[in-house]
């Protein structure tokens, strides 16, 4: 395995703008610079859009036969269960917006390609390209070569990933933002579906109530060029690492992902295929943001699964999660093959569609290394904190929670393994008192036993979908001050 990795590092390196984060000298194809997800979650575009695909479920519920999705609509192919995201058809966004490309953002700007930015800012020195796409790195300029792995020097500490993890109290996701899918490439893709673009005031607010930990989900598909060279569009590259920066620059801990992939279907017969896009785009991400220290973390993947299937959201299959197992691996492998601090940085990886079912969790099998935390994604209880057609009230439903904090304490955090739920959230069905009731016993139940929880923040406050929005983003404002509360006094920082 080691040494198919490592061949697949080599191609990348051969191909100098892949360590660099750079485009292809010559034209792409648009379609292949284009492979964004085309079904985007229903929790992350708002909650009342639908996506051209499958349901998403954050939770990891099985699912038995046909489920209901967040809407009670029935998914076509397979249903929603516990996290049930992604819905089908066309999807609107949380103020019943039209969808990436045509729809208007929450506050009334232009649609990708022509809205203006929310802080009036360029992005990263670069202006968005996306208008004429003339292949995914026209523009960017040939770096030297470095070695496959270079003999560089650590200029971070060393923290274990249960010494780092303990320092987390309580985080906030980015979404609906850098993970936004368009039908054109370019920085304007952040804007997509329909929130305004991600400013230094922002970030500053969201640590200033409490929260430590900021996760930056991203969608890198769209934004990369073909085989063999898989590389990533100048611009996006840049304005990734901008607003990485928004956080970094604030002494918090940082998270990195790759989010909407269609690309790394976990099958044997796309393993391969998989692994050296994974690679390629991993070593032009890690490269990147090779000498940042220890408060940041690089996430491998979101939530890798057979999207369309009867097992997307049930577990998985034993192909499904010995592929994602292996992709795990090949993750780890191209990090440290970078060098530099990269070689003992602290890395998030998941399980099968990082599922909080049981099969899923006990499927894990971590890779060779002693820098990893498991990544978990739990919208739960499920009829409460996801379901759109489920019950309001939570009546202290504990039973879920406990279980989940159970099996994770027995399969990981006993064996020396820390655990971050990477993803949590109870909608907004007009019950502030008892979602902050709800987050009250969550946050404070993971706390126990020294797992930190990351807030799904969408920025959707309106419509029927899945509203899951904390900080409203135009405004600066916190509309739940009370679910706010709960989350961060919870979690210790209000102590």
């Amino acid at each position: 395995m080691k040494r198919k990795v490592l061949t697949v590092l080599l191609c990348c390196v051969l191909t100098t703008a892949a360590l660099a984060g750079c485009g292809d000298n010559g034209a792409v194809d648009p379609a292949a610079a284009q492979q964004s997800e085309q079904s985007s979650q229903g929790r992350e575009d708002g909650g009342e859009q639908e996506s051209a695909g499958q349901q998403e479920n954050a939770g990891g519920q099985e699912s038995t036969g046909e489920q209901e999705n967040a809407g009670g609509q029935e998914s076509a192919g397979q249903q929603e269960n516990a996290g049930g995201q992604e819905s089908t058809g066309e999807q609107e966004n949380a103020g019943g917006q039209e969808s990436a490309g045509e729809q208007e953002n929450a506050g009334g700007q232009e649609s990708t390609g022509e809205q203006e930015n929310a802080g009036g800012q360029e992005s990263a020195g670069q202006q968005d390209n996306s208008a004429a796409p003339e292949g995914v790195g026209a523009d960017e300029e040939t770096k030297e070569v470095e070695n496959a792995v270079p003999d560089m020097e650590i200029t971070m500490q060393d923290v274990s990933p249960m010494d780092m993890v303990k320092e987390m109290k309580i985080g906030w996701n980015l979404g609906n933002t850098l993970d936004s899918i368009s039908s054109s490439i370019g920085v304007n893709a952040e804007m997509a579906w329909g929130n305004p673009k991600t400013t230094q005031e922002m970030i500053d607010s969201i640590i200033d109530q409490g929260f430590n930990v900021i996760r930056i989900p991203v969608s890198w598909g769209g934004q990369m060029g073909g085989a063999p060279s898989y590389n990533v569009l100048p611009a996006w590259m840049d304005r990734v690492q901008e607003v990485v920066d928004y956080a970094y620059s604030r002494g918090v801990y940082v998270i990195v992902n790759i989010h909407h992939e269609e690309w790394h279907f976990p099958s044997e017969e796309n393993k391969d295929a998989a692994a050296e896009q994974l690679a390629a785009l991993w070593t032009a991400i890690a490269t990147r943001f090779r000498d940042y220290d220890e408060h940041l973390i690089f996430e491998g993947m979101n939530e890798p699964r057979k999207k369309g299937t009867s097992v997307e959201w049930n577990g998985g299959d034993k192909e499904g999660r010995d592929v994602v197992n292996y992709l795990d691996q090949v993750f780890v492998d191209t990090v440290r093959a970078t060098g530099g601090n990269n070689t003992i940085r602290n890395l998030m990886v998941p399980g099968y569609a990082a599922s909080s079912s049981d099969v899923a969790l006990k499927g894990i099998v971590l890779p060779e290394d002693e820098h990893l935390i498991v990544s978990v994604h739990a919208y739960t209880p499920y009829d409460f904190a996801l379901n759109t057609a489920g019950r309001s009230t939570w009546d202290n439903d504990t039973k879920d929670i406990d279980h989940l904090m159970k099996i994770l304490n027995e399969l990981f955090l006993e064996k020396g393994v820390p655990v971050i739920i990477g993803e949590f959230g109870a909608i907004n069905k007009d019950n502030e008192q008892e979602r902050a009731q709800w987050a009250e016993y969550y946050v404070s139940k993971a706390a126990e036993y020294g797992i930190p929880c990351i807030w799904w923040d969408n920025g959707a406050f309106e419509g029927e979908g899945e509203n899951f929005g904390l900080l409203n983003r135009r405004e600066l404002t916190y509309p739940y001050p009370d679910l706010l509360k709960a989350l961060i006094e919870s979690a210790g920082t209000g102590e």
